[in-house]
């Protein structure tokens, strides 16, 4: 009854968009984006902050103009609302411990709400400092709220102009498991 009540008020939190500091278990996501056997999840956060986004050519048309994603800015929080750390432009999370990771994507999906951003994995290019991000492997970032570029029109008389979308997220942090 215990394990079945526990199992429940997990489920509940996550789905409430709390983070909570969890080792061991991994949440429900689409196949394409779990993380390896050999992982374990270390951390999960919360990440409130903004998606930024600039107004430029787009691509080999310089009479086309688009929203290109620029970098995200967002504050990272742990399961009692606590700010652990940031995430920024990399992409790079940065505990307030020092530790650091820098992902690369590995593989995307899109999100069940078609104005929030994909839900992605990446896997760990680098890390630094000693702390909770130093063995990390892979990150996901599933639960997506917002965050997708402006509706409204880029063109040439916008370029270079900036656009802060609002975002929420849950980063889960996988490690090496132990042998």
């Amino acid at each position: 009854m215990k394990t079945n009540m526990t199992a429940a008020l997990c489920g509940l939190s996550f789905l409430a968009g709390c983070a909570t500091q969890s080792a061991g278990t991994a949440p429900a996501i689409p196949e394409n984006l779990r993380a390896t056997a050999a992982e374990t999840l270390s951390l999960q956060t919360k990440a409130t902050g903004v998606q930024i986004y600039e107004c430029g050519a787009a691509g080999n048309d310089p009479m086309k103009f688009q929203w290109t994603f620029k970098a995200p800015e967002a504050d990272l929080f742990d399961g009692t609302g606590k700010r652990i750390g940031k995430h920024y432009a990399g992409p790079t999370w940065e505990s307030n411990d020092g530790s650091k990771v820098v992902g690369e994507l590995k593989a995307r999906s899109d999100a069940p709400d078609a104005k929030a951003i994909p839900w992605l994995l990446l896997g760990s290019k680098s890390t630094a400092g000693a702390g909770v991000f130093s063995r990390t492997s892979s990150i996901q970032r599933v639960s997506t709220v917002g965050g997708t570029a402006p509706t409204e029109a880029c063109s040439q008389s916008q370029a270079g102009k900036v656009a802060r979308v609002n975002y929420e997220a849950i980063y889960n942090f996988y490690v090496p498991k132990a042998r």
